[in-house]
């Protein structure tokens, strides 16, 4: 097996990255492209053996990358930053190939903001301080001390954005990094990894492993030595990454699915409010956040859907390579019957598609949407994780947002009105990590980004994400504390 491939000109390494060096597995396993499904390579298939020797070079390295100045982290964030800009081209084609997202996309946004996340925490890093306050004279004052080894499992939807995100803080914190990034989706975490290296950053700080997550996962978040893990995936997998860290007490921070709503009332704009829905097929479906559920207040509900039925049948699917295309491929064909298998269930149960409905050639799923669902029926309550949308009505706006909170999850929610005051009401009484109100996906980094309920544990961004990544201190000194006696 060669150590290397070439992904649309581009050279990827398959092998993992430990200690500041390329380690080989015995075993592989095979990455296909979901655009046409072809082979892109072999890659290194990691287990127990090296996941000890990832975790021990990042717990060698932590003593010394701990001690180094925050000024000297931030420069070498910043030349991470240099280098994702310098080979944003690269990284937009060798990821499009490895899990279909649009081209476009990852050229105009997705490798853009994996830099900025480098840049934002370390320059947030340089103003990390809380004021000093007073007890009873006694002076307070807080501080994070970096916490040490950190496992970041990455999801397949947002490859590098998701591993950045991720990496940029932890890195800023002073901790040392094992990144797992999903099997389907491996290859930027490599080239992550040759960035990182050719920063200055120094070995061991940074390591990549590939594998699955029933082998190399596991010994991951079970190990001993590991003092942070973050997930970003789906509930089952975070409940058995909680079960593997539960006898280390690991901490965890878990960003997990979503069944969001975006919910119309009859004073929104509706050409807005089509333009929120139709964008909810972003990324072929395949984003947490995505507001799969329509709530639509009754007396608008039929020039909603005409709208919608309108503008989505002008949708291209098609190529994620082609500057023309709007909506890609699915992740995997294994996805692709996971998404037909709901629709197929549902149009059983009584619903009817309004668009799409049917699987197309390859890996391939019609944008759908799904009408006459019930509130209780699989295809409301379950995260589908494909372009497949439901649309109900509400009468009021307690009925509205009965139906936005009942499901198990509370990722987000999105809400398209014309009255402030309406706005304030409702958002309130939502259950969401996130709200949205006539925009959707605006994210600034200053702010906390996690799930309620069954969508995740913990919040990070900002602060936040220094408050995960770090053992925050409080240090307390007496009055006079500093009088000594001869």
């Amino acid at each position: 097996m060669s150590d290397k491939i070439v992904v649309a000109g581009v050279s990827v390494d398959t092998r993992h990255w430990i200690g500041g060096r390329r380690v080989a597995s015995a075993e592989t396993f095979t990455d296909a492209s979901p655009v046409d499904g072809r082979v892109l390579g072999e890659i290194s298939r990691g287990g127990a053996a090296e996941a000890e020797a990832a975790v021990g070079a990042a717990r060698d390295a932590f003593p010394a990358w701990a001690a180094t100045s925050r000024a000297e982290r931030s420069r070498i964030l910043h030349a991470i930053a240099d280098g994702v800009e310098r080979r944003l081209e690269e990284l937009a084609i060798v990821e499009t190939n490895d899990n279909g997202a649009l081209l476009r996309s990852h050229r105009r946004g997705v490798m853009p903001r994996a830099a900025h996340n480098f840049r934002f925490f370390a320059d947030w890093l340089l103003t990390l301080e809380h004021e000093d306050f007073e007890t009873r004279g006694h002076t307070n004052h807080v501080s994070w001390d970096p916490a040490g080894p950190s496992v970041l499992i990455t999801p397949w939807n947002a490859p590098l954005m998701m591993a950045t995100w991720k990496v940029a803080p932890a890195l800023a914190a002073g901790n040392t990094v094992v990144l797992k990034p999903a099997e389907w989706t491996p290859l930027t975490a490599s080239l992550l990894a040759d960035i990182a290296a050719e920063a200055g950053l120094p070995a061991g700080v940074l390591n990549v492993v590939q594998g699955y997550g029933s082998e190399i996962g596991d010994a991951l978040t079970s190990h001993p030595d590991v003092r942070r893990i973050s997930f970003t995936g789906s509930v089952p997998t975070a409940k058995r990454i909680a079960a593997s860290a539960a006898p280390n007490l690991t901490p965890l921070s878990l960003e997990l699915g979503g069944k969001s709503p975006l919910l119309v009332f009859a004073d929104a704009d509706l050409d807005l409010a089509v333009d929120l829905a139709v964008e909810q097929y972003d990324n072929a479906g395949q984003v947490c956040l995505a507001a799969t559920r329509f709530l639509v207040e009754q007396t608008v509900v039929e020039e909603f859907t005409r709208r919608f039925v309108k503008k989505a049948g002008a949708l291209k699917q098609g190529d994620p390579r082609d500057e023309a295309t709007d909506v890609g491929p699915n992740i995997h064909p294994r996805q692709v019957e996971k998404i037909d298998g709901f629709v197929r269930r549902a149009v059983a149960a009584g619903a009817r598609a309004v668009v799409g409905g049917h699987r197309k050639d390859g890996q391939y799923y019609a944008p759908t949407l799904l009408t006459d669902v019930v509130q209780d029926s699989e295809i409301v309550q379950e995260e589908v994780f494909g372009p497949v949308l439901t649309l109900q009505t509400f009468a009021d706006e307690d009925e509205a947002v009965r139906l936005a909170n009942d499901t198990r999850f509370g990722l987000a929610a999105t809400l398209a009105t014309g009255d402030p005051e309406r706005a304030a009401r409702v958002t309130e009484r939502l259950v969401a990590g996130t709200v949205w109100v006539n925009c959707f996906f605006v994210r600034d980094l200053r702010a906390p980004f996690g799930g309620s309920r069954h969508s995740g544990v913990g919040r990070e961004g900002g602060t936040w994400s220094f408050d995960f990544y770090c053992d925050v201190k409080n240090t307390v000194t007496a009055p006079n504390g500093w009088i000594t006696h001869g």
